[in-house]
C-alpha cells in the first residue's frame, strides 16, 4: 500500500455546499410530496378488510374492480349508504387471489387488470422530479438575487474588476484633495517602480484606509489610483460579504484574495468597510457571520506579501467604530484623511465638474466657492448639475452666475416655499435673527464676507438664512 500518494492540486474539489443544497432540496421534496399524498389518500380513500371485500361481492354490492400490482380497487354500486361512491375503496392483494375471479364473474362484476408497464414508475418519478427541480431552481434564483452567483457559486466573490481604460479616472479628475493625492501618488509610484523602494528595504503598505465625511471623493480617489497605476481594480462594498448563511462571507474573502493574487499587481477596494469591520467588543451578542468575515479578512491581509504588488484600499466615514485589529500597522498601514475642501479646493472642484457644461461670461467660481463653505465634492457636482437644469428651464443656452447661485440655495436650503405666509411679527423676529448672524460675521476680522441675507422660507425648514 502506497502511503506516500500525493493529491493532485489540479484535481477538481468537491463542492460540499452544492451537495448539501441538493440533499436539502431532495429531503424537502420527499417530505412535501409524501405529506400531500397522505392527505389526499386520507380524505378520498378507504381501506377494506379482505372479509368485507368478499362479503360485498357475495351481496352484489360491487360494480367493478381494478386489479393492480399490490392492491385491488373497487367501485360499489349506487344506492348503498354504507358505501358512498365518493370514496375510493381498496383492499391489499393476497397471494393467488385470482382464484376469486369466477366469483366476480358470477356476480356480474366488471374486471379491469391494470397494465404492468413503466407508466406507473414514470408517474411516480415525475411526481417527485418536478417539485425537486422547481425547488432547486427557486433556491438557485434566491442565491443569485443575494449576489452569490447561484448554488454553484454561493461562496464566490462578486467583486467587479476594472482596468484603467474602464475606470477612466485619473488624479486630474480629482480636485481639492491635494494631501490625499500626494499620499496615494507614492503608492502608485511603488506599483510602477517597486525596485526603487525595495532596493533600500522599503515595503509597499499592505493597505490604505480612506477616511472622510460622505461625498468627499473617497471612492473617486480609489478609482483614480487604479487609473494611474494601470492595474486591475477590484471594487466591492463591505455589505457584499455579509449574507444570511454563516461562512459565505469568509468564503468570498478567500476567493477575492485568491483571484487578486493571480492578477497581481492589483488593487482591492472595499467601500464602506465598517459593514464588516465593526469592533467586536462594541456590541452585545455579536454576529457570527460578520465576525467570521472580519477574521478571514484579517488573516488574508496577514497572509500575502506586499512585494507582489497587492494593495487593499478601504473607505469609511466612521473610523471610530472599526476593530483595532484592522487598523494596526501591517494591515491598514496608512490612514489617508479626505477632508472637506477649502476655498481653493472648492474652486478647483467646480472647474472639474464644469468641463462639459456651457458657461457664460458672468460665471465667477470664486464667488460660488465663498458661498458654499463646508460643501463637499458631491454637493458641488450636484450644484453644477442643478444650475444647468435651471438654465434650460429658463430658456438660456448657457449657465449664468444667477443659475449657479439659485442652485446653491436649492442644494443647501431647499426651494422657496411660495405658499408660506408669515405675519408681520414673524418677519420682524426672523429679520432680527438673521441680521444678528450678519453682524457677528461682519465684526470678525478673518471671516468670509456675507453673500446674502433673506427671510424667504425654504423647504428644508429655514425661515431665513445668511449666506
Amino acid at each position: 500500500m502506497d502511503n506516500n500518494k500525493k493529491t493532485d492540486p489540479n484535481a477538481p474539489k468537491t463542492n460540499w455546499q452544492t451537495i448539501s443544497m441538493l440533499v436539502v432540496a431532495a429531503l424537502i421534496t420527499f417530505t412535501l410530496v409524501t405529506f400531500m399524498q397522505n392527505m389526499i389518500m386520507d380524505k378520498k380513500t378507504k381501506e377494506l378488510t379482505y372479509n368485507e371485500f368478499v362479503s360485498m361481492i357475495d351481496e352484489g354490492k360491487v360494480e367493478s374492480v381494478s386489479i393492480g400490482n399490490t392492491k385491488i380497487t373497487l367501485v360499489p354500486k349506487p344506492g348503498y349508504a354504507d358505501y358512498p361512491r365518493d370514496l375510493n375503496y381498496y383492499v391489499v392483494r393476497l397471494n393467488n387471489d385470482f382464484d376469486f375471479a369466477p366469483r366476480l364473474l358470477e356476480h356480474n362484476v366488471d374486471i379491469l387488470v391494470e397494465s404492468r408497464d413503466n407508466s406507473v414508475i414514470l408517474a411516480t418519478v415525475l411526481n417527485y422530479a418536478i417539485p425537486f427541480l422547481f425547488l432547486v431552481f427557486l433556491m438557485n434564483f434566491t442565491m443569485r438575487r443575494m449576489g452569490g452567483g447561484g448554488i454553484m457559486g454561493v461562496g464566490k466573490s462578486n467583486a467587479k474588476m476594472y482596468v484603467q481604460k474602464e475606470t477612466g479616472v485619473t488624479f486630474k479628475d480629482v480636485a481639492g484633495e491635494d494631501e490625499a493625492k500626494e499620499s496615494l501618488t507614492e503608492i502608485v509610484d511603488f506599483l510602477h517602480n517597486p525596485g526603487k523602494y525595495t532596493k533600500i528595504g522599503a515595503k509597499l503598505p499592505k493597505g490604505a484606509l480612506l477616511v472622510g465625511p460622505p461625498g468627499t471623493g473617497k471612492t473617486l480617489l480609489a478609482k483614480a489610483v487604479a487609473g494611474e497605476a494601470h492595474v486591475p481594480f477590484y471594487s466591492l462594498s463591505g455589505s457584499d460579504f455579509v449574507e444570511m448563511f454563516v461562512g459565505v462571507g469568509a468564503s468570498r474573502v478567500r476567493d477575492l484574495f485568491k483571484n487578486a493574487a493571480e492578477n497581481a499587481p492589483c488593487i482591492i477596494f472595499i467601500d464602506e468597510i465598517d459593514a464588516i469591520g465593526r469592533s467586536r467588543d462594541s456590541r452585545m451578542g455579536g454576529n457570527d457571520e460578520r465576525e467570521q468575515t472580519l477574521n478571514q479578512l484579517l488573516s488574508e491581509m496577514d497572509g500575502f506579501e506586499s512585494s507582489k504588488g497587492l494593495l487593499v484600499l478601504a473607505a469609511t466615514n466612521r473610523p471610530e467604530i472599526l476593530d483595532p485589529a484592522l487598523l494596526r500597522p501591517g494591515r491598514f498601514d496608512r490612514r489617508v484623511v479626505v477632508e472637506r475642501p477649502d476655498l481653493n479646493g472648492r474652486i478647483n472642484i467646480l472647474k472639474v465638474h464644469s468641463k462639459d457644461v456651457l458657461l457664460d461670461d458672468s460665471v465667477d467660481f470664486k464667488e460660488i466657492a465663498l458661498a458654499t463653505s463646508g460643501a463637499v465634492g458631491a454637493d458641488l457636482a450636484n450644484m453644477m448639475n442643478e444650475a444647468a437644469i435651471n438654465a434650460v428651464k429658463h430658456g438660456r443656452q448657457a449657465v449664468s452666475q444667477k443659475d449657479l447661485f439659485e442652485a446653491v440655495e436649492v442644494v443647501l436650503v431647499g426651494k422657496e416655499k411660495k405658499d408660506r405666509i408669515m405675519n408681520q411679527e414673524e418677519r420682524r423676529i426672523v429679520s432680527y435673527h438673521e441680521v444678528g448672524h450678519a453682524l457677528v460675521s461682519a465684526l470678525q476680522k478673518h471671516s468670509e464676507p456675507v453673500q446674502k441675507i433673506t427671510i424667504v422660507p425654504r423647504t428644508m425648514g429655514a425661515l431665513g438664512y445668511v449666506m
